[in-house]
């Protein structure tokens, strides 16, 4: 776990733009996160931004035989660290705004249930929405997104992004904070992916 931590805070000291906290998720936070997971069938989970790989043990627990754990992670040093220490995880070296392009080279269909650290309050407008889009394409059409916000995130920023997800999801929902999290923080829980949503000339 040290070795987790150090890894994490070089990489927060060296890009903070692209972990939003010099610490990694915590135990109880990856825990909830990881609650969105179906424990039934054999589900593929794509989690963006595996840092150390916190949120990775989560999800593997709540796992059945057959589901497949993908962890798309664009840091040289936290890929290496999650392939040496977690060879059960399927580590996609690569950055999530090339999401479906990583997942079609390796061969993921359909995905059931995508997690996300990623800062998306730290990340220009333009660049937010159009990764936030081509998630919600890659999800089934039951699918669930969830990602993190800090409660030390700027608020104007907040609202932003849950414009987009509202944008791209029929229900939003946020939970309540999780205090013991370092920062404190909260899930945006959506589901409906708009995509999926036929109009309603073509439904009928």
């Amino acid at each position: 776990m040290l070795l987790g931590h150090g890894t994490f805070l070089r990489r927060a000291l060296r890009r903070p733009d692209l972990t939003g906290s010099p610490v990694p998720t915590g135990t109880a936070l990856a825990v909830e996160i990881a609650a969105v997971v179906p424990r039934t069938g054999s589900p593929t989970v794509v989690e963006l931004g595996a840092g150390t790989g916190v949120l990775s043990d989560a999800i593997r627990a709540r796992l059945g035989p057959g589901s497949r754990s993908v962890a798309v992670e664009v840091d040289a040093d936290f890929v290496a660290y999650l392939r040496r220490t977690r060879p059960w995880l399927e580590v996609l070296h690569g950055d999530a705004a090339d999401l479906s392009s990583l997942l079609t080279e390796a061969g993921v269909g359909t995905v059931d249930a995508i997690v996300s650290s990623l800062p998306w309050t730290l990340l220009p407008p333009a660049q937010r929405r159009a990764m936030l889009a081509d998630a919600a394409r890659t999800l089934a059409p039951d699918g669930v997104f969830a990602t993190i916000t800090t409660l030390t995130a700027v608020p104007e920023r907040v609202r932003d992004l849950v414009r987009c997800l509202e944008g791209e999801f029929l229900d939003v929902r946020p939970t309540s904070p999780v205090w013991r999290n370092l920062p404190p923080a909260r899930l945006y829980v959506c589901r409906g992916p708009r995509h999926a949503v036929l109009p309603v000339e073509e439904a009928g």
